[in-house]
């Protein structure tokens, strides 16, 4: 089992079928595709690069990165991409981790050689031009053997409690996220279009992976990032986008769309499928986007540990107002994908009854290997089969999942739980309220007191008075926040996560009005 062959597969049937886009300029169809990347892992092997080896990816989006990692696994190499919003340290502390071979590099990224590879490449480099340039038919350079076990991504996470570790995902973990696509999530037919708007290294660049099987086209945006204006336009001209986006880029989607005034149907020839996840998105914030853009959207949980896959919430579910617990279906993150088994556990892994509170459980052939060079790290988060997720939710009878917080994050006052999700659920309703995270600070009463981080609106007038009445309005007084601090940003790490751990930091330091 190689990855690899499924580009060979797609170069068999149909060579001249368009792959890749820079915008809306044609880069490379499926044979030229094939043949770069064989012509790649063809010198890679010649370099001494053995199966199993790694590589780093640190690069923007760029139409190479497809070529590369395609490559890699042809030679039967490991990829490890790092986000290229990284500092290069911690790029060369994640290649030094891995023991990464050779890396692949943006020069802007990586404006000097990065310590510890035996050889580092500028994607944009003549030297990167000679290595994908073809001399063979690509059927005639070998892929690489591979079990279904043997890795094939090392994921590194965001490291918001501490170092990164390094997610070991197989050849079966990423096969197993890539059919899962078109059970759960969207169907995927030769021609449909996927945009690289979010980092290809994390996500976005997973479903890589369901739209190579498909044989559809893989388009880079000219900008390399998130422009709405640039994704609509995009969309209108090639048809529409399949896309891969947290929260904070379909506020921003959505927010274009309204400046611009397109209706439901504008917006569907711009975007076939939005698939979120990677942060909460709050029902407020949902219930905008259908209104403002109809059903182009579908909800997934994963996590780096089981990627893309754990529960998916349907656009057909989404967009079903008339039934009677579609609130509630609004806040959960769906049900379990077709591959995997969700369970909401006590600290031992038993499962609890409908309806409690308890710690998510994974189970399937998407669950990562373990953490590389962890074993410690491993033994905690795997037992008994299960993935533990390290974050709190609950079931209900139809099998829907809401999540309530990251178990470091519950907030135990008086003996009291108080998830900060329910917080700001509430919060983000009040009048000129844009975002919020809230957070739970020590306290000598009471253990630990509720504290609101709140970013009005550019140009709203709100108060922690005026706060405190609505948080009174809607939820029992011990969950309302003690104290709120009005700033104009949320600290958010390179994914757009935001770092409840700097807030917790500040505290009681933070800059802004309290109460």
């Amino acid at each position: 089992m190689n990855l690899a062959h499924l580009l060979l597969r797609q170069a068999r049937l149909a060579p001249e079928r368009p792959a890749i886009l820079h915008g809306t300029a044609p880069w490379a169809s499926y044979g030229a595709w094939a043949a770069r990347s064989a012509a790649l892992a063809a010198h890679l092997r010649a370099a001494g690069l053995r199966p199993g080896e790694r590589v780093l990816l640190f690069l923007r989006n760029h139409p190479r990165y497809l070529e590369v990692l395609c490559a890699a696994w042809w030679a039967g190499l490991v990829v490890v991409p790092v986000n290229a919003k990284l500092h290069p340290r911690e790029a060369e502390w994640i290649a030094a981790d891995a023991q990464a071979r050779w890396a692949f590099v943006s020069a802007d990224v990586a404006p000097g050689p990065l310590a510890g590879v035996a050889r580092q490449i500028d994607i944009e480099s003549p030297e990167m031009d000679a290595l994908l340039a073809p001399h063979a038919q690509p059927w005639e350079v070998p892929v690489a053997e591979r079990a279904p076990e043997d890795l094939a991504w090392l994921f590194y996470t965001s490291g918001t409690t501490g170092r990164p570790k390094g997610v070991m995902l197989t050849q079966r973990n990423l096969m197993t996220m890539g059919l899962t696509y078109f059970a759960d999530v969207d169907a995927v037919a030769p021609g449909d279009a996927m945009a690289y708007a979010a980092p290809m290294s994390h996500g976005a660049g997973l479903y890589a992976i369901p739209h190579l099987m498909a044989g559809a086209r893989h388009v880079v945006p000219a900008s390399g990032g998130v422009d709405a204006a640039e994704l609509f336009a995009l969309g209108a001209a090639l048809g529409g986008l399949s896309t891969f986006a947290a929260p904070t880029i379909v506020r921003r989607l959505v927010e274009h769309a309204e400046q611009a005034g397109l209706d439901h149907a504008a917006c569907a020839r711009a975007f076939k499928t939005i698939v979120y996840g990677g942060a909460p998105m709050y029902v407020a914030d949902i219930q905008r986007a259908l209104a403002v853009m109809g059903p182009r959207f579908v909800q997934i949980y994963g996590q780096g540990e089981t990627p893309m896959v754990a529960t998916a919430l349907a656009r057909t579910q989404l967009a079903d107002a008339a039934h009677p617990r579609w609130l509630a279906r609004l806040a959960s993150v769906g049900v379990a994908q077709t591959p995997v088994e969700v369970r909401v556990a006590d600290a031992d892994g038993a499962a609890l009854p409908v309806g409690s509170v308890g710690e998510v459980l994974v189970r399937g052939d998407s669950v990562m290997a373990g953490y590389w060079g962890n074993p410690e790290a491993t033994a905690a988060a795997l037992r008994g089969g299960w993935l533990f997720t390290g974050d709190i939710g609950r079931l209900d009878a139809d099998g829907f999942l809401t999540l309530l917080d990251r178990s470091k994050d519950l907030i135990i006052s008086g003996g009291s739980n108080i998830y900060p999700r329910e917080v700001e659920e509430v919060l983000l309703t009040a009048p000129g309220v844009a975002e919020v995270a809230v957070v739970g600070a020590p306290d000598p009463e009471w253990g630990e007191v509720v504290v609101a981080f709140v970013v009005p609106v550019p140009g709203a007038q709100t108060s922690a008075e005026a706060l405190d009445q609505h948080c009174l309005a809607q939820m029992a007084r011990f969950k309302r926040p003690k104290h709120y601090r009005l700033v104009d940003a949320l600290p958010k790490n390179h994914y757009g996560k935001v770092l409840k751990t700097a807030l917790r930091a500040q505290w009681p330091d933070a800059a802004g009005p309290a109460q």
